[in-house]
């Protein structure tokens, strides 16, 4: 059996992407600017949230009945064009995020902010998991004054269960770039990599346990 220090070892060596763990003070987007509400099409709406590494975060929203499709990439950060090299440097403010493409007849926005929080540990700093640094920090992006209430909402009765307080930044959406094509959808195309089995599966498969209500009907089999 591995020791415990071994096991950190692996994990810490197959962080999501190139397991770069450093930790940079980000420039978050100002918090005093107006959220960019982004247009419903074809019926559906889109949310962003950001919570560790993009692999898993995608994976899980896809999971949940009513999301047509989510889209990794990069937010909440002062750069243009980011990459994922620059991104990974803790230096661009961006964090790893998601774009939630979903149908509000079918899932509303408080419950993909409910998912965000019980798909987390929602009081680590800078990171989720083994992966540390403020490009993997938590963030919930709010589009007008209806959302930022649910989030706000939603943060202090979450809040209550815990000890120490929670991480997640609650910031004014700007805008969202898409990650590079090859991260696109990668715990499904990569389930024998060895960080998607060791962290972003294990991951997934406790969130899928704890809400099985909100899966889409072949989650269940």
């Amino acid at each position: 059996m591995k020791s415990i220090l071994s096991l950190t070892f692996s994990l810490l060596l197959f962080s999501c992407g190139n397991g770069n763990t450093k930790t940079s003070t980000a420039e978050t987007a100002n918090l005093n600017t107006d959220p960019v509400e982004v247009p419903m099409q074809d019926n559906m709406a889109k949310a962003y949230f950001a919570s560790g590494c993009f692999w898993c975060v995608e994976a899980i929203y896809e999971s949940v009945n009513g999301v047509q499709e989510v889209i990794s990439g990069y937010s909440g950060g002062h750069t243009e064009n980011p990459t994922y090299e620059a991104s990974n440097t803790g230096t661009t403010g961006h964090a790893e995020a998601v774009e939630v493409i979903y149908d509000p007849e079918v899932v509303s926005f408080e419950t993909l902010v409910k998912v965000y929080y019980g798909s987390q540990n929602p009081t680590q700093v800078n990171g989720q998991g083994p992966d540390n640094g403020s490009q993997y920090r938590s963030i919930l992006f709010y589009q007008n004054d209806e959302q930022k209430a649910i989030i706000e909402n939603i943060s202090s009765e979450v809040a209550k269960g815990f000890d120490k307080p929670l991480a997640a930044e609650v910031v004014p959406f700007q805008k969202f770039w898409k990650a590079e094509d090859y991260h696109q959808n990668y715990e499904r195309l990569h389930p024998e990599q060895a960080y998607i089995r060791s962290v972003s599966v294990p991951r997934l498969n406790k969130f899928q346990k704890k809400f099985p209500e909100l899966l889409k009907s072949e989650k269940h089999s």
